[in-house]
């Protein structure tokens, strides 16, 4: 299938005013619609299953008010020095034996340093994508280098999530600015990696930034392979520990709008689902979710677990995805 073949009927040149119209209608309207948009350019039902590991967990001298690994704040995460290859290679095979077929990486960075710890992430990602799983990574920040390495080295997708809109983002971080979440996902994009990008809602941000938010992921002049949407799991010990918990339906409203933006994006339910009936997921799934992450944690997070998922799956009547799903489309056309 060819480049504009695969992008036939996707836009990049949203306006504000547009994505605003989405966002606020009837939200049983809207569904409705993302529906529709989901059914013709994905196939309805099928979700892709994901496994977030955390590889080196704590210490980070960033300032994300939400996250529990930052080292200004005391929330009881414990530090760990980065992982062995042979423990992410015995978690990554109890995913897949588990029905994942993409493994995700953390690590509690604020940027990648040129040391022995990547070298050794590399020879993680090698080991991983060995296994037959689509293998994504999130480091922190990323220059050209870095990101060539990473996929010379078999790394199928990087997270970098811009977490809110520019407008909002420095009252949730101060550390590093907007612009260096774009650069790392520029350098993601020319060094050939499939983007994953997506934010959090809940952080105390209005609506204007939710929309803001999409409207930048959005007008890229690529749009991200994979927009995850997180509701934010607040964290005692963090700045935002006292947040209100976001509803179902600001997390529908939120992924049948991104649906609706980025017809062929995979739509990641992600953090917050642990708190997620399976009624509530269903409706997000209706409203375009195709992906959701399993395992016991997400990061440090509690996490639905691959039992409980396989059950929802089944009353559902949910196809898991394969890993890899778009090469083999392209091989074909």
């Amino acid at each position: 299938m060819t480049q504009n073949g695969q992008n036939a009927g996707l836009r990049n040149d949203w306006s504000l005013e547009e994505i605003k119209a989405i966002y606020y209608k009837p939200v049983l309207e809207l569904i409705v619609e993302a529906a529709n948009v989901h059914k013709q350019h994905q196939a309805t039902g099928e979700v892709q299953v994901c496994t977030l590991l955390s590889v080196k967990t704590g210490g980070c001298p960033e300032d994300c008010s939400y996250c529990p690994q930052a080292a200004r704040f005391h929330t009881g995460v414990d530090v760990h020095k980065l992982l062995s290859q042979d423990q992410v290679l015995t978690a990554a095979q109890r995913a897949k034996d588990g029905g994942s077929t993409r493994f995700c990486m953390g690590a509690a960075w604020r940027e990648v340093r040129d040391n022995r710890d990547f070298d050794k992430v590399l020879d993680m990602v090698k080991g991983v994508n060995d296994m037959g799983l689509e293998v994504c990574c999130t480091l922190g920040m990323v220059n050209e280098y870095q990101a060539e390495k990473l996929k010379e080295a078999g790394l199928y997708a990087y997270n970098h999530n811009l977490d809110t809109s520019e407008e909002n983002y420095s009252n949730i971080i101060t550390t590093r600015t907007y612009g260096d979440r774009l650069d790392t996902i520029d350098n993601v994009r020319k060094a050939g990696i499939s983007v994953c990008s997506g934010g959090i809602i809940g952080l105390g941000e209005t609506d204007e930034d939710r929309i803001g938010m999409l409207y930048t992921l959005s007008t890229l002049v690529q749009h991200p392979e994979s927009v995850p949407v997180n509701a934010l799991v607040p964290v005692k010990g963090t700045p935002l520990e006292n947040q209100p918990l976001v509803t179902v339906w600001e997390m529908v409203r939120m992924i049948a709008t991104a649906r609706i933006l980025m017809p062929k994006t995979m739509v990641r339910l992600s953090a917050g689902r642990e708190r997620m009936s399976v009624t509530d997921q269903a409706l997000c799934f209706l409203a375009g979710a195709n992906s959701i992450f399993t395992g016991e944690k997400l990061l440090t997070t509690p996490n639905p677990d691959f039992d409980a998922d396989k059950a929802m799956f089944d009353l559902l009547g949910l196809t898991p995805r394969k890993s890899f799903k778009e090469e083999v489309v392209d091989a074909r056309c």
